[in-house]
């Protein structure tokens, strides 16, 4: 693989990350199967794209990326919470509607930014122009948001929404509004999602209106690779495994197409991530469940060496 191919793999898996921190933030911690992802991705990038197009600055225009997200977000919210709708559906109706939306924020099926002043231009000028030069803007961009994202879940209000995704019976028993909740951590899931739609655009220089689709899969190929290489018991560890299996699916992923393993092929890409998921998954399972026999087997051992009291 060329050192174009591997940076290239690497800026992908760094922006797919930010997706893989709203995925964990919805489906993990919400658990809310949210299928917004592949509607406000694409969201995020129009956003940013139509604004830079129109001379808005390339940072005010990815921050109007992440407020774009996170609407869609809390639209999706509102369909659940306030109108009853079932979590899956409300996910797919919002996804389904953005598509719509997105055609009339571009105005065109696509967007192109080619000449135009990115968040990455400042960088180019005090790095210099480089092969890693948005990988490296990528890479703080992505700490720092898992950071931000660490820090919020220890606080009260984090720590109310990870009750409520955990426990909604018991959550409600302590005075926390579930609703309000749900709201709150769909809007920050989909804001961090508007935010990766927005500085992929910058980075390919494009944005389309069915740059989104599999998006979700992407996500959650790289949550469950993060969950299958570290045994991530704290926050702080899962969205470490987030920002880890990113960048390990995006790899694996550009090393197939590029080896030619088995014929893969550029349009094999969605066949390929789906078996990475499945595999992902099996693993996962394969490892919990080992670890599960280990620990009854232990329990087991203790109790037959544990002394007797007789009567």
């Amino acid at each position: 693989m060329s050192m174009f191919a591997l940076s290239g793999a690497i800026e992908a898996g760094l922006i797919f990350s930010l997706v893989a921190l709203g995925v964990y933030m919805s489906f993990r911690l919400l658990n809310f199967p949210d299928l917004t992802v592949d509607g406000s991705f694409p969201l995020g990038a129009a956003a940013a794209a139509v604004g830079i197009v129109n001379g808005l600055n390339p940072f005010l225009a990815t921050a109007l990326g992440v407020a774009a997200g996170a609407v869609a977000g809390l639209v999706t919210g509102v369909l659940n919470v306030r109108l009853g709708v079932m979590n899956l559906l409300a996910g797919i109706l919002t996804m389904v509607a953005l598509y719509s939306i997105n055609l009339r924020i571009m105005g065109s099926p696509n967007t192109s930014l080619y000449g135009s002043e990115t968040v990455f231009t400042p960088f180019e000028s005090l790095i210099g122009p480089g092969l890693w030069t948005n990988a490296i803007v990528l890479a703080v961009i992505a700490l720092a948001v898992k950071l931000l994202l660490d820090w919020f879940l220890r606080t009260e209000l984090g720590l109310a929404l990870r009750a409520s995704g955990e426990n909604p019976v018991m959550a409600s028993a302590q005075s926390i509004d579930n609703d309000r909740m749900v709201l709150v951590g769909m809007a920050i899931s989909n804001g961090m999602v508007g935010l990766a739609g927005a500085l992929f655009a910058q980075s390919v220089g494009v944005a389309d209106v069915s740059m989104g689709i599999g998006t979700i899969v992407t996500g959650l190929a790289a949550m469950i690779i993060g969950e299958a290489v570290f045994k991530a018991r704290k926050v702080a560890w899962a969205t470490v495994g987030c920002l880890a299996g990113a960048i390990l699916y995006r790899f694996f992923i550009a090393v197939a197409l590029s080896a030619g393993v088995l014929g893969i092929q550029a349009q094999d890409l969605n066949l390929v991530t789906a078996l990475v998921v499945a595999v992902a998954v099996v693993a996962s399972k394969a490892r919990f469940a080992g670890a599960a026999r280990v620990r009854l087997g232990m329990t087991r051992l203790r109790s037959t060496f544990q002394p007797q009291r007789g009567g």
